[in-house]
């Protein structure tokens, strides 16, 4: 499984297109409108298989009683070289929009 997220650049906390990939295929697409610009909570970790901070969505049950029960056998996370410009770089003004969460 793979996922590919394609950022819409031009600055932080904006949206881009999420692609789920198995065996090499593409599953699934979808869309997401705005990223998280700046803070992520103290407790919140990068989990695999069980999610020990808050939930996605309230849609699954809590974290003790939905984790993968399968196996897994590597974890790789690459960053594309596009991640090398500056456009994530702040004006003050722009700071005050995202940590109001004004898109």
């Amino acid at each position: 499984m793979r996922v590919e997220f394609d950022y819409d650049g031009g600055g932080i906390s904006k949206g881009g297109t999420a692609s789920l990939f198995i065996d090499g295929e593409k599953a699934g697409q979808g869309r997401v409108e705005h990223t998280v610009g700046i803070l992520f909570a103290s407790d919140e970790t990068v989990n695999v298989g069980q999610d020990s901070g808050t939930v996605v969505t309230d849609a699954y049950p809590s974290t003790s009683e939905n984790g993968f029960t399968g196996s897994i056998n590597w974890v790789q996370l690459d960053v594309d070289e596009a991640a090398d410009d500056a456009d994530h770089y702040l004006d003050p003004a722009e700071r005050l929009r995202i940590v109001l969460g004004r898109h």
